[in-house]
């Protein structure tokens, strides 16, 4: 990003340099390569503060609503301010009858360009290092329900103790651990899902979560818990949450709030 705002800055410079000599020369006066180097150099590099700022109000509040709201707050502030900065700087190299306020005024159109320009790769830049961001969580993700499998694949039966009883209609019903995809919160109890089949459970997600091996089920949302070993496959959505599709093809969506817990659990 460092390395394409100094091109940007420096092809501006001289594109615009080379414009301000030929119309120097049109008005029959004298501007030497080195006088248009700086006056155009200097009027661009006012913007390099500007870029920074729209960048880290990107950094800081994204590319949602409420990063182009604040970007379009700044923007009212920068570009008045850029202008009356191009408009001195020009004073001091172009002479003229304008007032400097006639200079503003003309130097406001070009500056709104120039800011939605910045605006524009700011917000591209962010975009990809979302997507970026995202591709390397999502891989993480897949090593996780790997490792999951894996630790599936390896286990050994668990031992009677370990099943849990499950009321499914009028009946109790045993249950490996192993072969639940997943557990819903319903009020005082849990909704267990296996085989296609449903149960309840009297207890609560978060007792029943401290009695679970954490690589092999993992929390995705305040009223789900998931087996990870039976996860058949992710979408990431609009919203940052994640679509996980169960073997059974049952659809459990990953909040937000609990993404970022299980990423800090994979160490991202």
């Amino acid at each position: 990003m460092l390395a394409f705002t100094a091109y940007s800055w420096a092809a501006t410079t001289l594109c615009a340099a080379w414009f301000a000599r030929r119309f120097a020369a049109n008005q029959d006066r004298d501007l030497s390569v080195l006088d248009s180097l700086v006056w155009q150099g200097a009027i661009y590099a006012v913007w390099l503060p500007a870029a920074a700022i729209v960048w880290l109000l990107l950094r800081r509040y994204g590319s949602g609503a409420i990063g182009h709201l604040a970007l379009y707050l700044t923007g009212a502030l920068i570009v008045p301010l850029e202008s009356l900065t191009s408009a001195l700087i020009d004073n001091a190299f172009a002479s003229g009858s304008a007032t400097i306020a006639a200079r503003t005024l003309a130097r406001l159109p070009i500056s709104l360009l120039l800011y939605t320009a910045i605006v524009a790769i700011g917000l591209a830049a962010a975009h990809h290092r979302r997507a970026h961001n995202e591709r390397a969580r999502a891989h993480a993700l897949e090593i996780a329900l790997d490792q999951a499998r894996q630790a599936l694949a390896r286990a050994v039966p668990s031992p009677l103790e370990e099943r849990l009883i499950v009321m499914s209609g009028a009946r109790r019903v045993p249950v490996e651990i192993a072969d639940v995809e997943w557990f819903g919160a319903a009020d005082n109890y849990v909704v267990v899902h296996w085989s296609d089949r449903e149960g309840l459970l009297r207890s609560t997600l978060q007792a029943l979560e401290e009695r679970l091996d954490p690589k092999l089920f993992a929390r995705c949302h305040r009223s789900a818990l998931v087996n990870l070993a039976r996860v058949r496959a992710f979408a990431p959505l609009s919203d940052g949450s994640w679509r996980l599709t169960m073997e059974s093809g049952a659809e459990v969506v990953t909040s937000r709030t609990y993404r970022r817990e299980l990423l800090e659990r994979l160490g991202l």
